[in-house]
């Protein structure tokens, strides 16, 4: 995930000869300076704090988290007409749920069974609902009016969502979002330019990436800088 969003991030101003639909981009900005905010000082420190801890606990983290999405991703597969990929997906839940001790350790894509990520946002694209405009969500970062509306039912399959006791709901997201933050830090020094349109361009190319699962986002660039990262 970490390559991906890397190759992505130093893509961007380079991927786009379209203008992106923004129509809202004044009040995006203001929302954009509000998030800025917000992680300079408050969930920036605390990453990089996060950060300087054991690799083992913070891989320990990354595959919880990694093995709650599973089930929002195995329904998403059966919606967008893959069968195969939701029994793996959903069979990599139970085996690192049972054997991998709650997800903590990554057993499944070590027996075979690899990762796919899938949400609600990448169905309606599949389905040919249109993105709609882009839109900067105040403390929730970068999205679309499709991604707004798909947000219920994403939500609705969260394994967390269902827990009863909200201060662990809320530990959990929390969690989450640091554990998220903490594997941005490695690549944010490379965004330069304006930083809103760095960010917006990066988000449309990631995201047309996850939906057409890698396969059909054609790009020189992308190809050098995958060779590249992978030696």
């Amino acid at each position: 995930m970490l390559r991906i969003l890397l190759i992505l991030f130093l893509s961007a101003p380079f991927v786009f000869a379209e203008e992106i639909n923004d129509p809202f981009e004044e009040l995006n900005r203001i929302s954009f300076e509000f998030n800025e905010s917000m992680d300079k000082y408050f969930l920036k420190p605390i990453a990089v704090t996060y950060s300087k801890a054991p690799k083992p606990i913070k891989k320990g983290v990354t595959n919880i988290f990694n093995n709650l999405e599973e089930i929002e991703t195995s329904v998403n597969q059966v919606l967008q007409g893959k069968p195969k990929l939701a029994i793996n997906d959903f069979s990599r839940f139970i085996i690192n749920t049972t054997i991998g001790i709650g997800g903590l350790f990554d057993v499944a894509t070590k027996m075979g069974l690899l990762r796919h990520e899938e949400d609600f946002d990448q169905t309606l694209a599949l389905w040919g609902v249109p993105s709609g405009p882009y839109i900067m969500l105040p403390a929730l970062g970068p999205s679309s009016l499709r991604d707004v509306l798909a947000r219920p039912f994403s939500t609705f399959l969260s394994v967390t969502f269902h827990m009863t006791e909200a201060d662990v709901n809320i530990a959990l997201k929390s969690i989450d979002a640091l554990e998220t933050r903490e594997r941005l830090l490695e690549i944010e020094s490379l965004i330069y330019g304006d930083r809103y349109d760095f960010v917006k361009d990066s988000y449309v190319q990631y995201l047309d990436y996850e939906i057409n699962d890698g396969v059909n986002v054609e790009d020189e660039f992308l190809d050098d800088m995958d060779d590249l990262l992978i030696e």
